[in-house]
This record gives structure tokens, C-alpha cells and sequence, in this order.
């Protein structure tokens, strides 16, 4: 393709990526001026002699939030990916039920739960929190992966061979590009869960989105929490489009 195309085909697609964009631009701009905010938070708290959340940066609060997701959903991907094509491998077949099982408990344990047996042993801040994302995030993202590995046509894998692919190949070049739509659904619906799960850190000394909102529950300030929900509501939506928007690029390029 010329350098013309490429760039025709840039500038189409670049529309797609304007309602992520404009999301992202309404969170960064909330987080730098929520003080906009301070006439309709007065109506929600008319008796408060204090309505803006003053004891971190809002701005800083995001940081942190963000990171302690990316930082859990990177491992989720790198741990809940390779086992399940691990266990779609014929050397690993016979551990597919326990993988499945185990992702399974991961979810339906609560993360209170998780971070009530972690800090004892892991402390206070930001890595139980992690590791109660990380486990709940697992389920959806093996499922997934099973899910666009197994439904993958048989046929496709009878002509890879006939081919002369190696499994390494067949795995890079076939499997994984059709299953990555299936996938990326998967990591999409863990990351969008987990932006809104990490709030309960604030409880453990995680700094996060969740600080204005665990601070207004117990001091019995509505505004406080309505700001930490709305930023991490805007958060979750700015993260879910751009996973759409990826998703709907990566299934173009599936069926190409």
C-alpha cells in the first residue's frame, strides 16, 4: 500500500477514536477543575461547610488509580492468556477444568475478602489491592481466551498443517489473530470492572479515585462521594470506548 493509502486509511479511522478521546478530555478536565462542580455540589450539601474533596489532587488521585489497574490487568493478561492457551495445548489439555476452576473462585471470592487475607501478610497500600484485582479480573479474560481458541473452525487448523506451518506458527499466525476479538472482549470487560473494583483500596491505604468517596462515607458527606464516583464513572467509560473502538478495528482485520 502507498504512503498515500496508508495515510487515507489513518485519517478514516481517526473519527472512531473521537468519542474515546472526548471522554478522556472531560475526565482530565473534571480532574484538574472539579471546583467548577462547587455550586452543584453546594445543592447536594447545603449544610457542609466544605463541599470540594481538598486533601489530595484529583489529578494525582487518577495516577494512581489508573496505575494500580494497569498495573493488576497487565498481570491478569499475561496470567489468564498464557494459561488458557497452555491448557489448549495437547500437552496440557488435562488441566483445563482445574484453570477454568480456578479463574472461576478467583471472581466469586469478593475482593473485600481478598483484601482482608492480604494485608496481613502483604501490608497496608497499594499491592493487596492488586492482587484482589488480579484475581478477579482472571475469569473473564481465561474464558475468553478458551472461548476464541476452542471456536476456532478445525478445518483452519488441518490447512495450517497442510501447509507445512509448525504449531508455533499455527498458534501465531492463525489462532491468535482470530481469536483476538474473543479476547479483547475478555480484557475489555475485566479492565472496565476492575476501574470501578479498585476503589475499595482506599480502605487498605491505596491512594486512589476511591480516597473522596471512602472519605465521604464516613464523615457523612455526600459531595465527596459524588466527586470520586463521577471521576471513576467518566474513567470507566473513557476505558470501555477505547476498547470498543480497538475491538471493532481488531475484528476488521479478522475478517480481511
Amino acid at each position: 500500500m502507498s504512503t498515500a493509502g496508508s495515510g487515507a486509511v489513518r485519517l478514516r479511522a481517526l473519527p472512531g477514536w473521537l468519542g474515546p478521546l472526548g471522554w478522556l478530555v472531560l475526565l482530565l478536565a473534571l480532574s484538574l477543575g472539579m471546583g467548577w462542580l462547587e455550586g452543584l455540589l453546594r445543592l447536594v450539601e447545603p449544610d457542609s461547610r466544605q463541599v470540594l474533596y481538598a486533601r489530595a489532587s484529583f489529578l494525582a488521585l487518577l495516577g494512581q488509580h489508573v496505575l494500580v489497574v494497569g498495573v493488576a490487568s497487565l498481570a491478569a493478561v499475561l496470567l489468564g492468556v498464557g494459561g488458557a492457551l497452555a491448557v489448549t495445548r495437547p500437552a496440557g489439555r488435562d488441566f483445563l477444568p482445574l484453570v477454568s476452576q480456578l479463574a472461576s473462585i478467583g471472581q466469586t471470592f469478593p475482593p473485600v475478602a481478598v483484601l482482608a487475607l492480604a494485608v496481613p501478610a502483604l501490608g497496608f497500600g497499594t499491592l493487596p489491592i492488586i492482587v484482589a484485582l488480579l484475581l478477579y479480573g482472571l475469569l473473564p479474560i481465561v474464558r475468553n481466551t478458551l472461548a476464541g481458541i476452542q471456536g476456532i473452525d478445525p478445518d483452519v487448523h488441518e490447512a495450517a498443517r497442510g501447509m507445512g506451518m509448525t504449531r508455533g506458527q499455527i498458534l501465531r499466525q492463525v489462532e491468535l489473530p482470530l481469536a483476538a476479538p474473543v479476547i479483547l472482549a475478555g480484557v475489555r470487560t475485566s479492565v472496565t470492572i476492575n476501574v470501578a473494583t479498585a476503589a475499595i483500596g482506599a480502605t487498605v491505604g491505596a491512594s486512589n479515585l476511591g480516597d473522596p468517596i471512602i472519605s465521604g462515607i464516613v464523615n457523612g458527606n455526600t459531595a465527596y462521594v459524588l466527586q470520586g464516583a463521577l471521576l471513576i464513572g467518566l474513567l470507566a467509560i473513557t476505558v470501555d470506548s477505547a476498547f470498543e473502538r480497538l475491538q471493532r478495528r481488531v475484528g476488521r482485520r479478522g475478517v480481511q
